[in-house]
């Protein structure tokens, strides 16, 4: 019995460093994200993901982030892009731009995940004016599925340029139940936006 004892901890101790990068966001506490000045007060708990996309950004999620991704982009400066890049030489990203307008935010999502994602099917199926941590800003909607995969995906994605820079807020999940489930908290948390 002892030595199981022993054998449990040792595994614990291994597995720990998986799960060390991940941390539980407590609801109603206002938050800074993606390293910038941008912040949010959830009313419900999420779990923030160690993995970040880009430099000035982050992950939160409900059920892993195949399942349900928020993701914060946090005051994108003028030429940075929005993920790691992969290739500068063969396949290089998008770039912010300062004199963005609101409407180009769809289309520079877009063309990211074209490209980072090797996305083959990406739509932006709707985008209306909404104001987004007290500036005009864009709320859109998009569809997209990811290579080697048949699960159609649904997003939705809020943001403003301010001050020259990029600040923006997207949620996705499949399509069939986890958009739907998760999408109320994501709207929730951008409604709370703050610079």
């Amino acid at each position: 019995m002892k030595g199981l004892r022993i054998a449990a901890i040792g595994l614990a101790l291994v597995a720990a460093p998986v799960l060390a990068g991940n941390k539980l966001i407590p609801a109603g506490q206002p938050m800074a994200v993606a390293k910038s000045v941008l912040t949010v007060t959830p009313s419900v708990e999420w779990n923030k993901l160690g993995a970040r996309p880009g430099r000035n950004s982050e992950t939160w999620t409900f059920d892993g982030d195949a399942l349900n991704d928020l993701t914060f982009y946090g005051g994108i400066e003028p030429e940075q892009t929005l993920f790691r890049e992969v290739s500068k030489r063969t396949k290089p990203l998008p770039r912010v731009k300062a004199t963005m307008l609101v409407t180009d935010i769809p289309t520079l999502v877009e063309n990211s995940y074209r490209i980072a994602l090797d996305t083959p099917l990406f739509t932006v199926e709707g985008m209306e004016p909404m104001a987004f941590a007290g500036k005009p800003g864009i709320r859109f909607t998009y569809s997209f599925t990811r290579p080697n995969e048949d699960l159609p995906r649904k997003g939705e994605g809020r943001g403003a340029m301010i001050g020259g820079k990029l600040y923006l807020i997207t949620f996705e999940a499949p399509r069939l139940h986890y958009f739907d489930a998760g999408v109320a908290a994501f709207r929730q948390v951008a409604n709370s936006a703050k610079l």
